[in-house]
């Protein structure tokens, strides 16, 4: 495609800081590992109701992973607070809400 070509597409360049990255990054592990964690504690929970003997440590099983579940917004909003005050409101108010 020749520049005059007005169908042509110029490549779009994003630029992220390093401390960005490695931001975006740490929440991302954190995030991970909070789902993990969830899933961990929903499936023991779940393996333990197959028994009345140990009914009770289930449900506490499942307590723990509804908790998780709470942790996980607000995971996303300490990273949102984060790049916010390293870059101010404008530059992240268009990132993806089903990022992690």
């Amino acid at each position: 495609m020749h520049e005059s070509d007005p169908h042509s597409s110029t490549p779009l360049v994003l630029r992220i800081g390093h401390e960005e990255l490695l931001i975006r990054k740490r929440y991302e592990v954190i995030s991970i590992a909070n789902d993990i964690l969830v899933a961990l504690w929903f499936m023991v929970g779940s393996i333990l109701f197959f028994w009345e003997a140990t009914t009770t440590e289930g449900t506490w099983l499942f307590l723990i992973g509804s908790i998780e579940l709470a942790i996980r917004p607000a995971i996303r909003l300490s990273r949102r607070v984060h790049l916010h005050r390293l870059h101010g409101p404008s530059r992240h108010d268009n990132d993806s809400e089903q990022d992690f």
